[in-house]
């Protein structure tokens, strides 16, 4: 009996054996075959043969349209930012980055599938028509976006200034769809504004200082480091840095901006990717001026990118407290790989770490506390921000708007107002660890809204 017994577990052993031992060479041998480039390429020329010779129009294609049109499938199927870029469109892109440019002024991006405007840029065609973060673009001159790239989208809205484009948006807040039309106009990237929208930069009230950064530019660091001494010397007690609809822009600018504030060598941010070059540190340079000043950093959907870096930075290292929304989740690196006759590819290489390794790409900045705006709230405190644009409406949605309150920014100054006053009766701040301090009390100020 016990024989049988011992004879049946080494056959349901061997049974097993044989079973898992053919499962798992049939995974390898998929594995293999997916992953041997020889045979898949003969697959793709095999289609590629096939089109050419079958295909009702294959006389009217050549081998270079088939491969490119393949290569860009093959790059737009990673991620929204991957492309193959064809001379042309990479001609495009290097002109980006010097400086202005024919268009509309927004910024955009792919948020779950769909074509969104980050952020406006203030004082462009786009802002005073009314466009607001958060918009989906459906149709650029009645032609759909459904399938467009963004480098596409962005060729069709950029052009010779004094033309007109026609962008239909979809507002998710409300369901409803608008056709705008606007006249390209050269936009000037701007970037350090004060409260009113000009660089006067005055003080508030318990003297709190305020600069909004609408996007990092070339002269981000320079424009910074001009409104910071005028407050500095007025007597800031406080700083309240406004992030809020904020695109990004040069990462360069937006570590000289978190430095301001930071000890030397002090981690900022940092880039991972497969490759360990890819591995790169961005560290303070300097001992910053300003190690002492409390500081509140406001944010919203419409903030991205480089804004998300430098809210990341402050808030990881306790050095400002961040209020307002959830930030749009941007934060990849691209790498632009040239190629022969003068294409390029924009590959997704890295993606950027806070300094306590957080991911920003796709998750965002969380707020330490959260401040929602209305849809009715976010419109009309993006009207008020345009010179002369709440004297264009009628008369009772004048009287609307004004009477709508930032209570995200009201939230910043009642809490840089509690800290200065604690440090002006407790003597703390500049003498105590100049860069945690005053983030530090204002944190614990800041809790009971937290639970």
């Amino acid at each position: 009996m016990q024989k049988r017994i011992g004879n049946a577990i080494l056959v349901g052993a061997l049974a097993f054996n044989l079973i898992y031992g053919a499962q798992y060479y049939l995974r390898s041998a998929e594995s293999a075959e997916k992953n041997d480039v020889y045979l898949n390429l003969r697959l793709f020329s095999q289609v590629l043969e096939r089109v050419r010779q079958d295909y009702v129009d294959g006389d009217k294609l050549t081998y270079q349209d088939l491969i490119r049109a393949a290569l860009k499938g093959m790059l737009n199927s990673l991620d929204p930012h991957s492309e193959f870029l064809e001379p042309e469109k990479y001609d495009e892109l290097k002109k980006d980055t010097e400086g202005s440019f024919g268009g509309v002024g927004i910024q955009i991006g792919l948020r779950n599938e769909f074509l969104t405007v980050i952020a406006p840029i203030e004082d462009t065609p786009a802002s005073q028509a009314g466009i607001l973060p958060g918009d989906r673009i459906v149709k650029i001159d009645g032609n759909s976006t459904e399938k467009m790239s963004l480098t596409e989208a962005v060729k069709r809205l950029r052009g010779k200034p004094g033309t007109e484009v026609t962008i239909t948006v979809l507002r998710p807040s409300s369901g409803a769809i608008k056709d705008y039309k606007l006249v390209r106009a050269d936009i000037n990237l701007p970037s350090v504004k004060d409260i009113n929208g000009k660089r006067d930069f005055p003080l508030g009230d318990g003297q709190i200082g305020y600069i909004r950064l609408t996007q990092f530019s070339e002269r981000t660091d320079a424009e910074f480091d001009e409104a910071l001494d005028r407050l500095t010397k007025q007597g800031a007690k406080g700083l309240v840095l406004d992030l809020r609809d904020n695109p990004g822009g040069l990462l360069d600018q937006a570590a000289k901006v978190c430095e301001k504030f930071l000890l030397a060598k002090t981690l900022i941010v940092s880039t991972e990717g497969r490759d360990p070059s890819e591995r790169r540190e961005y560290r303070s340079r300097s001992r910053g001026k300003h190690l002492d000043l409390p500081m509140v950093v406001l944010v919203n959907e419409g903030s991205a990118s480089a804004s998300e870096i430098v809210a990341g930075c402050l808030q990881d290292l306790k050095r400002a407290v961040v209020v307002g929304e959830q930030t749009f989740g941007k934060g990849s690196v691209q790498s632009i790989i040239t190629l022969q006759d003068g294409a390029a590819l924009r590959l997704t290489t890295a993606k950027y770490y806070t300094p306590s390794h957080r991911v920003i790409h796709e998750q965002g900045i969380t707020p330490d506390i959260v401040v929602p705006l209305t849809t009715e709230e976010t419109e009309a405190l993006f009207i008020k921000r345009i010179p002369g644009a709440v004297e264009t409406l009628d008369p009772e949605r004048q009287e609307k708007v004004r009477q709508i309150r930032d209570m995200q920014l009201e939230r910043a100054n009642d809490l840089l107002k509690g800290i200065t006053l604690y440090t002006s009766r407790t003597g703390s701040g500049a003498k105590s660890k100049p860069e945690n301090v005053a983030a530090k009390r204002t944190r614990d100020e800041a809790k009971p809204a937290l639970r």
